[in-house]
């Protein structure tokens, strides 16, 4: 695998990719000594990741054991077939997208105003249209609420992302892939074919 068909992402692109997506996948240490992988819902807040579950369960057993993780997002843009490129070869078959890498401790908050900032930041990401009251640990409805529900803080130490959008491809074969993508039509192969030419070094004045 070549190099050149990665790039990778700024502080800006991590942010919005971070926001975007409504989950990702948290890695823990087992009791058993082997890696565990948990999808959840996760929330980019005030530059830490937040999540939350009850206080029992594997995954509040293993950060309490190691609080090292690693918890990853990623987003497939779209799928791009073989013939797009060549009409014999199974080699050009790829896929195009954004990913994120983070590594850091998972801390356990039991403050209940920062549980509550947390909370409302999630609910402000899944829930944009409202229909609910705020979170606060002065609401009488909220207060057990927030004491029974157990709310974990990812502390980024390395954060990392990179992308693939046919940046190593020459500018025919890209332009082929690009209107191809558009021609098929697929729910994200506009924003694809848009991204592959933003990304492009032939689109950017590159060689």
């Amino acid at each position: 695998m070549r190099r050149d068909e990665f790039a990778v992402m700024n502080d800006k692109e991590l942010a919005e990719l971070l926001h975007d997506i409504s989950y990702g996948v948290l890695g823990t240490w087992g009791d058993d000594g082997w890696p565990e992988l948990t999808p959840l819902n996760y929330v980019y807040h005030g530059g830490a990741i937040y999540f939350h579950g009850s206080r029992a369960g594997q995954k509040m057993r293993n950060l309490k054991a190691d609080a090292r993780v690693t918890f990853s997002v990623s987003k497939e843009y779209a799928i791009i077939p073989s013939y797009f490129q060549h009409d014999k070869l199974a080699c050009p078959a790829t896929a195009y997208f954004k990913s994120v890498i983070i590594k850091g401790y998972g801390e356990i908050v039991d403050n209940l105003e920062e549980k509550a900032d947390a909370l409302g930041a999630f609910m402000r990401k899944l829930q944009p249209e409202g229909g609910y009251a705020p979170i606060t640990p002065a609401d009488a409805d909220y207060e057990g609420q927030l004491k029974a529900t157990s709310v974990v803080r990812i502390r980024i130490e390395q954060m990392t992302g990179k992308y693939k959008f046919g940046q190593n491809l020459k500018s025919e074969a890209h332009d082929r892939v690009a209107a191809q993508l558009e021609e098929r039509g697929l729910e994200l192969d506009a924003e694809t074919a848009e991204l592959m030419r933003r990304y492009c070094p032939h689109h950017q004045g590159g060689n």
